[in-house]
């Protein structure tokens, strides 16, 4: 998978690294290299989370096999 990532330097040096395509997935790091490499386990752990609530919005029905498909 592909996401932009909009990322600017804040005032106190540090850089932060914004998903827009991920509301609220953000990181940051002391420069741009660390940023992105943040943000990477940041977009990560979004999308387990984002899983995880329709997990539990829409469970397994009896009978059901549940798949995984990895990304």
């Amino acid at each position: 998978m592909l996401f932009h990532v909009k990322i600017q330097q804040a005032e106190d040096g540090w850089f932060v690294a914004e998903v827009p395509a991920l509301p609220g997935c953000v990181s940051q790091g002391r420069d741009q290299k660390e940023a992105l490499e943040n943000v990477k386990e940041a977009i990560t752990a979004w999308l387990w989370a984002e899983d995880q609530k329709a997990l539990q919005a829409h469970p397994v029905k009896p009978g059901e096999q549940p798949v995984v498909v990895a990304v």
